[in-house]
């Protein structure tokens, strides 16, 4: 029952910081170990500022944004 409830907990945490927009680094990890095994990953600050870096960048306006 307490296994449960925190793996509940977990997947909630997770889905509400990626609502507000904070990068996944552990999903980041998984994808990196199952998809690129042989690429290396990133430390945590670098994965960080890079996906700040993607989301605030002052990119040519898409449509997405218009």
């Amino acid at each position: 029952m307490l296994t449960k409830t925190l793996a509940a907990v977990a997947r909630a945490s997770r889905a509400a910081r990626l609502m507000l927009g904070m990068p996944d680094y552990d999903g980041y990890l998984a994808f990196m170990a199952k998809q690129h095994p042989d690429e290396p990953v990133m430390t945590y600050e670098a994965f960080f500022r890079e996906r700040e870096k993607a989301r605030y960048s002052q990119r040519q306006c898409n449509a997405r944004c218009c």
